[in-house]
């Protein structure tokens, strides 16, 4: 598929778009239902994660559903929320956001390759 093509694919399909975010309801619905430790960490790690997110942002949506999952598993087995985050709450999103596209990522990518284009690969000075 050509950029052009996934860029359309992945920015304008109005389907997709809609279910995502149907789903991304859905799931703040369920957070709704989280103790107050839970919901406000919750709502705390989605704003933090959504200012590194990168392109759409969607890939942040499966992440935010499993840590829904584990919050919500925890909360049944009354644990407190910083026994599944640990106290340095940033370092867990941290790891969390190894498994997303991230807006540095998109920035060192675009980085290395706009230099690696320009000097060519092995050719650096």
């Amino acid at each position: 598929m050509s950029g052009v093509a996934k860029f359309f694919n992945e920015y304008f399909n109005l389907k997709r778009i809609a279910r995502e975010k149907r789903e991304f309801k859905q799931k703040q619905e369920r957070a709704k239902a989280l103790p107050e430790d839970y919901r406000y960490v919750y709502h705390k790690i989605q704003l933090y994660m959504w200012s590194y997110s990168g392109g759409s942002g969607m890939d942040m949506l499966p992440i935010f559903a499993d840590l829904l999952d584990l919050f919500e598993m925890g909360a049944a087995e009354g644990k407190r929320v910083l026994e599944i985050t640990g106290e340095d709450v940033a370092a867990f999103c941290d790891e969390l956001l190894r498994n997303a596209t991230t807006y540095t990522e998109n920035r060192r990518e675009a980085l290395n390759d706009d230099i690696l284009k320009k000097l060519g690969k092995g050719n650096g000075a």
